[in-house]
């Protein structure tokens, strides 16, 4: 599943992130998500979203 609807992320699932200063590279940060913080149903680069580490990106690739 690709994470770019809302509906399909929630708190607790685990997921792969591209992390800001990872867009151009294209590398993958894996964790468990602690918020949504993509209000909207739906991104086309993906939900943005805060892991349990603290690290913010948007979800790529739901596990």
């Amino acid at each position: 599943m690709n994470g770019t609807t809302r509906a399909n992320i929630q708190p607790g699932i685990e997921v792969k992130i591209v992390l800001k200063q990872d867009q151009r590279s294209g590398h993958l940060t894996s964790g468990i998500v602690k918020d949504l913080l993509t209000n909207s149903p739906s991104h086309p680069h993906g939900i943005k979203v805060r892991l349990e580490s603290g690290e913010v990106g948007r979800v790529k690739v739901i596990v």
